[in-house]
């Protein structure tokens, strides 16, 4: 199950629960726990398919370097075979040497890419995880207020509010510099 659709039923669930006044929730905490453990259990597949990722770059690399290789085997054949003609060995090389190097830019930039969206992918869910778990401990607060007495619902008012404006700024930040690096 991947960590989006964790993240979706958790939402679900939170919403779903028994509304309280003051704009309060009573959630299942153990349908929220089981969330939870599913969110961890996804985890390692997104951080795979970064891997993943990351794994393919250094295949290209393999591969252009296995080319650069034969074509360095095959300008040193032709050169056995035509030592009286230095031009083109001189030529076989000069071009070995191009498909190497742009074998190796073309490495970097795929690995670059790689850690790019690794990064991202992280950060995303990072960002909503922690809306997540904001949510659960607003709902941990909400029903220890309830114990608490009518005396604590303001205070605990005051913090939900400061908690949702958090992750609002949160959430808006990592759009903002999305969109900048777009």
């Amino acid at each position: 199950m991947s960590v989006y659709r964790v993240i979706d039923k958790l939402e679900a669930s939170v919403k779903q629960g028994t509304v309280l006044p003051l704009g309060y929730r009573i959630v299942s905490e153990e349908k929220l726990l089981e969330l939870i453990e599913k969110l961890r259990a996804s985890l390692p597949e997104e951080v795979g398919r970064a891997r993943t990722i990351a794994k393919n770059g250094d295949r290209l690399v393999r591969e252009a370097q296995e080319k650069a290789q034969a074509i360095v085997v095959e300008a040193s054949t032709q050169q056995t075979q035509l030592i009286d003609d230095h031009e083109i060995v001189r030529r076989a090389r000069a071009t070995a040497e191009i498909v190497l190097r742009e074998a190796e830019q073309k490495a970097a930039r795929v690995r670059e890419g790689a850690d790019a969206y690794a990064a991202q992918v992280l950060t995303d869910l990072d960002v909503r995880l922690s809306g997540a778990l904001g949510s659960v401990k607003k709902g941990i607060d909400a029903l220890a207020a309830a114990k608490a007495g009518p005396v604590a619902a303001p205070a605990l008012a005051d913090a939900a509010a400061k908690s949702k404006r958090a992750a609002f700024d949160a959430q808006h930040d990592t759009e903002t510099a999305e969109l900048e690096s777009v």
